[in-house]
């Protein structure tokens, strides 16, 4: 029991930070916030709690765009609104250097 408490402990240390900004989870909040009247936004987050959005999108940050991002150093997730309304992504210069 001691080893598996001291191998747990062992890695949630050597693991902390490991983990991205979890970019998805972020835009269904912004979303489901985004509204004018507080009734509509409680609505929606029940219905985000109903329909399992929150648990799809935190899945999918954690197991696919965060795995992404670690082994490419991008996130696939991260987007800018451009003026115009477009959306777009942005690369750093050096990186693709």
């Amino acid at each position: 029991m001691k080893k598996i408490l001291l191998s747990v402990i062992t890695l949630s240390i050597l693991l902390t930070g490991c983990t991205g900004p979890f970019v998805l989870t972020k835009k269904v909040h912004t979303w489901q916030t985004s509204f004018e009247d507080k009734w509509v936004d409680e609505v929606a987050f029940l219905g985000c709690i109903i329909l399992p959005v929150y648990s799809l999108s935190t899945l999918a940050d954690g197991l696919i765009f965060n795995s992404v991002e670690f082994w490419t150093g991008e996130n696939p997730m991260d987007s800018v609104e451009a003026p115009s309304g477009n959306e777009m992504c942005l690369r750093s210069v050096a990186a693709q250097m």
